[in-house]
Order: structure tokens, then sequence, then C-alpha cells
């Protein structure tokens, strides 16, 4: 017997670099040759009910600075989560990350997260440095991934 409930599991990722607008080639970017396929773990066009949009790709090692993301804003809020691949010590991000808010320049060395409310200008985020692999999250508080950028 079929389960009714199949219809909300995403078993097979797709690649979801066309709903990404601020980032690499489709933002104008020259995409980094460290960033993997990005993937979509959850969004509106798999599962129709879906109210999140949930990316993640592979970032691999580069020993210059790298940028992937320009400035934008959207009109819903947003998490970013990054985390390292060590699991005897998860903290481990093996890398260095920059990331603006608002213009606000932040780095970022360790595993963690960062809220961004609605309507809040964040980015560029880029690497400094990647020593080993880690795992870079999108979660949008919205069906679908978009810009609020008219020019985006």
């Amino acid at each position: 017997m079929t389960s009714p409930y199949e219809h909300l599991f995403v078993r097979k990722m797709p690649n979801c670099l066309d709903d990404l607008v601020n980032e690499g080639a489709g933002s104008g970017v020259v995409e980094p040759p460290n960033i993997g396929e990005a993937l979509a773990l959850m969004r509106s066009q798999e599962v129709p009910e879906s109210k999140i949009h949930l990316t993640y790709c592979w970032i691999t090692e580069c020993d210059s600075p790298v940028e992937w993301v320009k400035e934008h804003v959207h009109d819903y809020d947003e998490v970013l989560i990054w985390h390292g691949n060590d699991p005897t010590d998860p903290d481990h991000l093996g890398a260095e990350i920059y990331f603006d808010i608002e213009g606000v320049r932040h780095t970022v060395t360790t595993s963690g997260s960062v809220y961004i409310p609605a309507g809040v200008r964040h980015c560029p985020l880029g690497f400094t440095r990647v020593d080993r692999p880690f795992r870079f999250s999108a979660l949008s508080l919205s069906p679908n991934y978009a810009s609020a950028d008219k020019t985006a």
C-alpha cells in the first residue's frame, strides 16, 4: 500500500541553480570553481504544499579569496547555514567566510547560521579561504527563492 504522505517527500534532490538569481553566474558573478552543485532539499516545485525553499551545496577548498553572492534583499526572512564536516569537532568549519549585513562586514570561522529578516540588505558573501569542504544551506521562509531587487 502506498502512503498518502509520499507526495511530501523529496527523494532525489534536483539541481536548483536556476533558482539562485543572486549567486554566481545567475547574478553576473563568475561561478567560483569551489562551489558544488546547488541542490534543492525542499521547495514548492517538488512539494506544492511547501512554505519554504531549502537548498544546499558543498563548498570545497580554495586558497585565495572568492566572491560568490552579490548584495541583495528579499521580501521574506532567510536563514543561511554553514557547517563543517568533522564529526569529532562540529564547530570546526575549516574555512573563513565573509558576509555583509546592511554594509557591515562579518567574518565567520565556525559552523553556525545567520537569520536575515525580510527587507534587510545582505551580502556580498564569499570565502577568504577554505581548508576543507563544508556544507552551505539557504533556508528561505518562502516557497520560492527570489530577490526583491528590481535589477536581479
